[in-house]
């Protein structure tokens, strides 16, 4: 192994340390929590960095990521998780705050779609409506929306209906003045169960619709 790549290898490790030092000796009493949660995404993504890359370039890559990409929870996040668990009573859609900060929504199928069906039921609409207003105004905001599907049927047939699930929920948000460019979806098919499919209420449970809300840190003081 040549020196300099000795050197940057021992230099990653030394910066990764200080930066996870600092984060946590770091005075953050006077920060907002944009700030703080930009420090704390710089550290832990030259953490990332250093790991992946093991070089100093990888460290400095893996810095500039963690402060551009983590999310925060701002005051219109809480308040925003308070108004959907009060929209969602009784309903059982599950409200949940992630541990990266995003808000999610894990819509179960009795009121989401019919069995093989992407169109979307009527017990879903008043939930979607509340959860698209306002967005437009809070800034720097992204949504995911995942399908998932049980195990019967093809895998091709399984991909597809929980894609086109996924469309169906962002195309109704898109209708309710959420900009249709700030939403991701994806079809996971019958990848991810939560339940066990050898069961109907473990395929019930696993054909299902989740969708995150994710405010970013703004890092630039926009």
């Amino acid at each position: 192994m040549n020196n300099f790549l000795l050197h940057g290898r021992i230099g990653a490790t030394l910066a990764a340390a200080l930066l996870a030092t600092g984060c946590a000796n770091m005075d953050m009493s006077g920060m907002t929590p944009t700030q703080r949660n930009a420090a704390i995404g710089a550290g832990i993504g030259a953490l990332g960095g250093a790991a992946i890359g093991r070089d100093v370039r990888g460290a400095a890559i893996g810095a500039g990521v963690g402060a551009l990409g983590g999310y925060v929870w701002s005051q219109q996040m809480e308040q925003r998780r308070q108004t959907m668990e009060r929209a969602t009573v009784g309903t059982g859609v599950a409200v949940s705050q992630t541990p990266d900060n995003q808000l999610k929504l894990d819509i179960p199928s009795d009121i989401s779609f019919d069995v093989g069906r992407a169109d979307i039921r009527p017990n879903l609409r008043p939930i979607l409506d509340q959860f698209a207003s306002g967005l437009s105004s809070q800034p720097n905001t992204e949504v995911r929306i995942i399908g998932h599907t049980d195990s019967t049927g093809s895998d091709e047939l399984n991909d597809r209906l929980s894609l086109q699930r996924a469309q169906s929920a962002r195309d109704y948000l898109a209708a309710r003045g959420v900009d249709p460019r700030s939403i991701v979806i994806a079809g996971r098919g019958e990848r991810e169960p939560i339940a066990d499919n050898s069961t109907e209420m473990g395929r019930a449970r696993n054909r299902r619709v989740e969708i995150f809300l994710g405010e970013r840190a703004n890092v630039a003081g926009r």
